[in-house]
């Protein structure tokens, strides 16, 4: 019986482990008080706190954690409309990051290798996207080169709740 029990354990530590990078925490979506000016469907982001709210009204947000620029310099602020919507986006590395690694492909279709995960919200005309992550480690970390890391499972939720040009004020 004890080698029953040893050998579960062991199984259950090793299943464990060899997910432990896929793992994405699961929690059910609830509304919390967060006062704001900004109009129902915004996204606001606090980088410092490494959170990201998209607003209900009525001093009503969902709150997700998220993944920020790991340099001061990577991040960015202001305000910016969804320009557009992308489903398993394809991802092409920036020329500072093929700089700092010369072996990046060109591009990485959309998939679960591809950095940008399941989704992308990309900002405006700049560089910057809101997007799921191949790595969620990341989520929680001052982690990308700019953009905003989420869940996969969170950035779907997201997605499907924002419409293109709903603003995003990042502080």
């Amino acid at each position: 019986m004890k080698k029953t029990i040893s050998l579960f354990i062991t199984i259950l530590f090793i299943n464990t482990s060899l997910s432990a990078s896929f793992y994405e925490p699961y929690f059910e979506l609830e509304e919390m008080y967060f006062p704001t000016d900004k109009d129902a469907g915004s996204i606001i982001i606090l980088t410092n706190q490494k959170r990201l709210y998209y607003v209900l009204g009525n001093d009503l947000a969902y709150e997700f954690p998220i993944a920020v620029g790991k340099l001061k310099e990577d991040r960015f602020y202001g305000s910016y409309p969804i320009s557009r919507k992308a489903k398993w986006p394809s991802w092409r590395p920036t020329p500072s990051m093929i700089e700092e690694d010369p072996n990046l492909p060109e591009v990485v279709k959309g998939g679960k290798k591809n950095p940008l995960g399941a989704r992308a919200l990309y900002l405006g005309d700049s560089p910057f996207r809101i997007h799921g992550t191949n790595n969620p480690k990341s989520i929680g970390t001052a982690a990308s080169h700019g953009c905003i890391r989420m869940y996969n499972k969170d950035v779907k939720k997201l997605y499907e709740m924002v419409r293109t040009w709903d603003m995003v004020y990042v502080k």
